[in-house]
């Protein structure tokens, strides 16, 4: 079975803290290839509690879009659950230099038990397992080095804008068939660097994928209720979108079909 689980869908230092969503990351099984994408804090719980069942030492790889807790806090006890605390060296890390040059976010007795640590870089493709992705552009209006992703599989792209601060023509550099946004705020009045609501209507309104799914919430999009704004925004702009929870899980077979 091809899917996404989102592990969490916690997004902003307060929703994260105070784990009002779960910060697990997302896990993405295509064509016998499983990926961890940013297991933040609390991911190896989600992964051993979900239902249906995930183990860790299924996983092939590990990405990280960058190097903020919320995205990176479990990435060395991840890495220990796919290795099998080490005895087994196997997997793949595919994160930002800053990752590997700040060693309090991989720590360096952990990366032995890697089979390969893969450097993103803009513009850069990567293959792992059956799959392959790209990082089409850095994301720099983030405080630190940052990428997005763009997923291919044999039948379908999967497109994952993570978090930035919109800027002219981000939306053209993210065209697969399945989109995901990282929406924190509802009206980002205070110019931080993520997206807000405004931002993503606009990407969705001019990609037009055929699903688009919002996750990483902060506070002010869990009051203004995401799966409103989702049914909203899919009657405004005439293409799907929903708005993800805590455990939700995509068949993408389904979703081909």
């Amino acid at each position: 079975m091809n899917k996404i689980k989102f592990l969490g869908t916690a997004g902003g230092r307060f929703v994260v803290s105070r784990q009002i969503r779960k910060s697990g990351g997302i896990w993405i099984t295509l064509d016998d290839t499983n990926v961890l994408i940013d297991p933040g804090p609390g991911s190896l719980v989600r992964i051993l509690s979900s239902k249906p069942k995930l183990n860790p030492r299924d996983l092939d790889g590990i990405i990280l879009s960058h190097i903020h807790l919320d995205h990176s806090n479990d990435v060395n006890i991840i890495i220990e659950a796919m290795t099998n605390g080490g005895w087994d060296k196997k997997g793949v890390l595919f994160a930002p230099k800053e990752a590997l040059e700040n060693k309090s976010v991989v720590m360096d007795y952990v990366r032995a038990y890697l089979e390969k640590i893969e450097i993103l870089k803009e513009k850069n493709r990567y293959k792992i397992g059956n799959i392959c992705f790209e990082t089409p552009v850095k994301h720099i209006h983030h405080g630190v080095e940052g990428y997005g992703f763009n997923i291919f599989g044999k039948n379908i792209s999967l497109s994952i804008i993570t978090d930035t601060m919109y800027f002219n023509g981000l939306e053209s550099f993210y065209k697969g068939d399945l989109l995901i946004l990282n929406v924190v705020f509802y009206e980002n009045n205070r110019n931080l660097q993520h997206f807000d609501l405004r931002d993503i209507e606009k990407i969705i309104s001019i990609n037009k994928p055929n699903l688009s799914i919002l996750t990483h919430f902060g506070m002010t999009m869990i009051k203004a209720k995401p799966w409103k704004i989702a049914d909203e925004l899919t009657k405004k702009l005439g293409v799907k979108v929903i708005a993800a929870s805590d455990g939700m899980e995509i068949d993408l077979d389904d979703f081909k079909n």
